[in-house]
């Protein structure tokens, strides 16, 4: 049995993600079902993937 069909869930473009932020002004794309991790908070969405990628490009 191999993983050929396995997605890894920061790259599931079927699951809606957040755009979040830090201090040092650095973005990150996190999956919605993930705890956001201390010292980031959500700055955009949820939304789709490709959404929030769009966001960071427009803001960075």
């Amino acid at each position: 049995m191999t993983n050929d069909h396995y997605v890894n869930p920061f790259d599931d473009e079927r699951h809606d993600f957040l755009v979040l932020a830090n201090a040092a002004g650095q973005f990150s794309l996190w999956p919605c079902f993930a705890a956001v991790p201390e010292g980031w908070s959500g700055v955009f969405g949820p939304a789709a993937r490709a959404a929030c990628l769009d966001h960071i490009e427009t803001a960075s």
